[in-house]
Order: structure tokens, then C-alpha cells, then sequence
């Protein structure tokens, strides 16, 4: 006996909702375990060598360190806009009487208001998971900044780097989340999509996010208290 369309988003969407949950969590479990075999491990890697070279190489190499750190505030910031602004657009389309149209005569799956409604709030659950992530994205690389920018300071290297690997992580968190909600939007359209999404996202994520480029070592004079004693740059905690 076949399932009628609208029990597929009683068993679709879970299912989506799983893969992408279990890829995440997988994902976090390498981070942690084995860092250099992902990106965001490499990218954290190179990024506390960025910060001890550019706090031991003058007042020209801290400018461009900030220079650097107000391009990623910004881009943190914008994104944190965009996220709310479809918070707010999608919550208005909501409320229209044409989005209740289009829902039953082009969806394929459960239109009833209970479902629709579990649709939109979940949608805007992500959007502000990702609002929530990129404001503090921007907070900790603002952080950063104060930071580096203090003159005649001697803070320890391991502060910014802390400041600045946080900053990456909530930006990490902020990109999932809008990943998550791409799929859950296309739940607007019926379970089918939404499944389909899912497993493509996963797919493409699980390439985009390996990494087999062995972890490159830095090696420099040490001038400030926090570096490595050889000055060699070792991955430590992320978070």
C-alpha cells in the first residue's frame, strides 16, 4: 500500500533533517579528533599562524591585520542583515493570502495549516540561528581588533588567537544554519524537494569540507609572551 502525499512529509523531511543532522555531527566529531582532515581544521590552523605573524612583524603588518579583521566585521554584519531581512520577508509572505493559494494548488505533500505553520517556524528558527551566529562572529573578530590594536600592549598572542578562531567558528555556525534553512525553504515546496536538497547538500558539503592537504608549519622569531617557545604554530583547541 502506498503512502498518500500527505504522509511523505512525515517520513521525507525527518529523514532530510537526519542526514543533515548526522553529516554535522560527524563533521564536528572530526574537527575535534582530527582536525587537519578537514577545512575548517586547516583553515583554523593557518589563521593562529596569521595572528602570531602579524602581532611579531611591526605596526605595518597590525594595520593590515586590522584591515583584515574590518573586512570580515563587515562581511559578518551583512550577512547577519540579509538574515534577518528574510526573517522578516518570509514572515510577511506568511501571512499573505497568496501564499495560502499557491500552497494548494502546486505543493505536493501536507497543506494543512498545522504543517504549514511547523514549515515557517522552523524556516525562521534557522534564519535567527544564523542572525544569532553572525552577530557574534562579529563581536569576537571586534574583539580582535581592540585587541591587536591596543598600542604598547603585551598581550599574549594565544588571546587574539582565541578571539579570532571563535570569530571563524560563529561565522562556520552562521553558513550551516542558512545550509539548514536553504533546505527547510524548499520544504515550501513539498517533502520531495526538500529530500532531494538534503541529500545534495550533504554530498557537496562532504567534498567542500575534506581536506587532504597536510598542515603546513610555521616557523618565525617569537617575540611575545603565548607564542611557541620555537615559534613553530601548533593546533591546539578551536574553540
Amino acid at each position: 500500500m502506498g503512502l498518500k502525499k500527505e504522509d511523505l512529509d512525515m517520513v521525507l523531511v525527518p529523514s532530510g533533517l537526519m542526514v543533515m543532522f548526522g553529516y554535522h555531527l560527524y563533521l564536528i566529531y572530526r574537527i575535534i579528533k582530527l582536525p587537519h582532515t578537514t577545512v575548517i581544521g586547516y583553515e583554523n590552523h593557518n589563521k593562529m599562524a596569521w595572528v602570531e605573524k602579524m602581532l611579531q612583524g611591526g605596526p605595518n603588518n597590525t594595520s593590515t591585520a586590522l584591515q583584515v579583521l574590518s573586512t570580515n566585521i563587515s562581511a559578518s554584519t551583512y550577512l547577519a542583515s540579509l538574515s534577518i531581512t528574510l526573517s522578516s520577508l518570509i514572515g510577511t509572505w506568511v501571512g499573505s493570502s497568496s501564499s495560502k493559494v499557491f500552497m494548494d494548488k502546486v505543493i505536493y505533500g501536507d497543506t494543512s495549516p498545522t504543517t504549514s505553520s511547523i514549515k515557517f517556524i522552523t524556516l525562521l528558527s534557522f534564519f535567527l540561528v544564523a542572525f544569532t551566529s553572525f552577530i557574534q562572529s562579529a563581536r569576537y573578530f571586534l574583539h580582535a581588533n581592540f585587541l591587536m590594536s591596543t598600542p604598547d600592549s603585551n598581550i599574549p598572542v594565544s588571546y587574539v588567537q582565541t578571539a579570532v578562531i571563535r570569530g571563524s567558528n560563529f561565522w562556520s555556525v552562521g553558513l550551516r544554519s542558512l545550509y539548514f534553512a536553504t533546505t527547510l525553504l524548499l520544504w515550501i515546496f513539498g517533502p520531495i524537494p526538500m529530500f532531494a536538497c538534503s541529500v545534495s547538500v550533504v554530498v557537496a558539503l562532504h567534498f567542500l569540507d575534506s581536506n587532504s592537504t597536510p598542515l603546513p608549519s610555521y616557523r618565525f622569531t617569537s617575540s611575545k609572551s603565548g607564542a611557541t617557545g620555537n615559534g613553530t604554530v601548533r593546533l591546539g583547541s578551536l574553540n
